[in-house]
């Protein structure tokens, strides 16, 4: 804690988004640079808490007390070594992590909380314009062979702990490039995709090959792999590796059966951004769903719902409404979500505050045709959420509340169900937990012998800082496995909760 008075002296502060005049034209980062005293001065604000809560928050064990006051301090490298020690991939999480560390500041409890992601964001950022990331490649080979399949935050994570602690790591994607949500489904907006790039080649130099293109089983969601990817089955990983990671993620989107769903413009959230961020690739010369002209809307509130909004913004979309079937949430905590559980208000992201409507506490009845087999309005109606007889909300609806809204393009974003019962799945014949998810035991082994699972696969949809941290305790349960012993850390454990 170096300066005693920063929580009291200095108010929580963030750099300004780009006017969104400018920012909606073109698909870069939205935040104006920070200046270095700025960043000094809100990681002043860490105080002395005694017990930093903030350690908990974050599922990586972040040790963010000490890296705030190192940049307190001006020792930057430092910093970034300390953040670096926890946290693979500090430039992802500084872009697109919720920030569960800061509902669990203790600052929070009477004030507003300590930036704890910026300091982050601009940590990494000064340590690679610095030199200071570079590749740390293992002293020796255990000549142990490890595939992982998937390459979202997950797998990195696992692959470049593996690769480091001396095993031969190769990462199969059946998509174009690497990356997996944080290449196609993230916009360009939120994190350009240099950012992807860099630690790709970090993770190159480290010894890791990837293999794009080559689907480990045959892929249930439409979309999801390379028109021209190869086709691998499981067991023939299984007998090629000494040991397999499965990091596929929860792929499995959310569907919404109501009559019309079948129409002409009613699509899935994925099937709606990864074409965009082809475009954005150059992998594709136009977007196939283009929202352009188009009145949208977009169901479900999350961040994949404003990740739909901000694209629609960038393509030009003549008006966007984005629904919810839950209340509006406060401004403020309520009485009944105190500190340090995860505040249930309202948020607003760079895509809301760029335009469209939200409508609250609404539900899909149908989709209306317009004679050619297309959409041309939603049919919806207001609802009220209640507590059944079993403790669990319901809604139901407000009588004469029904309504319509014209639409040409209607996206799902309704968050994701789990992975894919068929390809790798199937051929193994894993053991699936309640929700269908991959099950696994304390060790993160699957069913399958020498088959291990982490991320979403084995959790459900969740948080990247959750997908990094299964990824590097996962590892060290693969290097575990294959050695006898391992030096890797292993922050979490599988079905751990956080705070929220």
């Amino acid at each position: 804690m170096g300066d005693i008075r920063g929580f009291l002296d200095h108010d929580r502060a963030l750099p300004p988004r780009r006017p969104v005049p400018v920012r909606v034209r073109d698909w870069h980062e939205v935040y104006e640079p920070f200046p270095e005293g700025a960043t000094r001065t809100q990681a002043s604000r860490c105080m002395d808490c005694g017990i930093p809560f903030c350690h908990d928050g974050c599922p990586l064990g972040n040790l963010i007390p000490e890296w705030n006051d190192l940049v307190y301090r001006d020792n930057w490298s430092e910093a970034a070594e300390r953040l670096h020690s926890t946290n693979n991939f500090p430039d992802f999480t500084g872009r697109l992590c919720p920030a569960p560390c800061e509902a669990a500041c203790v600052l929070g409890i009477n004030a507003e909380p300590v930036t704890i992601e910026r300091v982050e964001y601009e940590i990494v950022e000064r340590a690679w314009s610095e030199g200071w990331v570079a590749p740390v490649v293992a002293a020796r080979s255990t000549r142990k062979r490890v595939a992982v399949v998937g390459s979202g935050p997950a797998g990195l994570a696992a692959a470049q702990q593996l690769a480091r602690a001396g095993h031969a790591v190769v990462v199969f994607e059946r998509a174009e490039k690497p990356g997996g949500l944080l290449r196609f489904g993230i916009p360009e907006f939120k994190m350009e995709k240099r950012v992807l790039d860099r630690r790709l080649g970090q993770l190159e130099e480290e010894g890791v090959e990837f293999r794009c293109r080559t689907s480990v089983g045959t892929p249930e969601v439409a979309g999801a792999a390379a028109p021209d990817a190869v086709v691998i089955s499981g067991g023939d990983l299984v007998a090629e590796f000494d040991a397999v990671l499965l990091a596929g993620g929860s792929t499995r989107p959310r569907d919404l059966d109501v009559p019309g769903r079948h129409l002409g413009g009613v699509h899935t959230a994925m099937e709606y951004l990864k074409p965009s961020n082809l475009v954005r690739e150059g992998l594709l010369d136009a977007p196939p769903i283009d929202a352009r002209g188009k009145r949208v809307v977009i169901i479900g509130g999350g961040d994949t719902g404003a990740d739909c909004l901000g694209t629609a913004h960038r393509q030009g979309a003549a008006s966007v409404h984005q629904l919810e079937i839950l209340p509006e949430p406060p401004a403020t905590r309520r009485d009944d979500n105190p500190w340090p559980t995860w505040p249930l208000i309202l948020r607003t992201s760079s895509a809301h505050e760029e335009g469209g409507e939200r409508l609250f506490s609404v539900t899909t009845v149908a989709f209306l045709d317009d004679g050619s087999g297309r959409v041309r309005a939603l049919a919806g109606e207001e609802v009220e959420m209640i507590v059944g007889d079993d403790g669990r909300p319901a809604f139901v609806a407000v009588a004469g509340s029904a309504f319509e809204l014209p639409c040409d393009l209607v996206l799902l974003a309704l968050g994701f169900l789990g992975p894919e019962p068929t390809g790798v799945v199937a051929d193994l014949a894993l053991a699936l937990d309640g929700r269908g998810n991959v099950a696994a035991d304390s060790s993160w082994a699957t069913s399958a012998e020498g088959v291990f699972v982490c991320g979403d696969m084995t959790r459900g949809q969740s948080l990247i800082v959750w997908a990094i941290a299964e990824g590097r305790s996962a590892a060290a349960s693969v290097d575990r496995y294959l050695m006898g012993t391992t030096a890797l850390p292993a922050p979490v454990r599988p079905g751990q909760l956080a705070l929220r």
